[in-house]
């Protein structure tokens, strides 16, 4: 970090659980994935930018909606270290999530659908489903749920 830090820039491990809501074994989980990266004290504690909060928040967003680990990574990636982010660098990653949101919501609404139709007939067998499969054409290209996922 270029800037000198003031003791009131940095927060405990324990503050930011608090204003996060986290566990300090999530935190710790985090900081060992290289997600967050704390510095540290003359004491060697952990401390943390006052802008991990919204780090971490933005962990919990992503992992709710469906991010994987790695996925997060790569977007915190592109934020600055040793300084808040900025809204332009917010929006920049939002972007980049939100391609990734249209698909799968798409994907979600498209099953979603389907599987409406299937169990609306009430047949509930793939093999013998003359409207979804009929004859099991879908099991000759392969395995899964064909239909639903395609």
């Amino acid at each position: 970090m270029t800037a000198r830090l003031k003791p009131s820039d940095l927060l405990s491990i324990g503050e930011i659980a608090r204003r996060t809501g986290l566990s300090v074994s999530a935190i710790r989980f985090y900081e060992d994935k290289r997600l967050i990266e704390p510095v540290r004290s003359g004491g060697n504690q952990r401390r943390f930018l006052r802008s991990d909060i919204r780090r971490l928040s933005f962990i919990l967003i992503a992992q709710r909606l469906g991010l994987s680990l790695t996925e997060i990574e790569a977007e915190l990636a592109k934020l600055p270290q040793g300084r808040t982010p900025t809204a332009s660098d917010w929006e920049a990653i939002s972007a980049a999530i939100r391609a990734r949101l249209d698909v799968r919501i798409a994907e979600l609404t498209r099953t979603r659908d389907r599987l409406d139709g299937c169990i609306g007939c009430g047949c509930l067998s793939l093999t013998h489903c003359a409207i979804w499969n009929p004859e099991d054409r879908l099991g000759a290209e392969g395995p899964g749920a064909r239909k639903l996922l395609d």
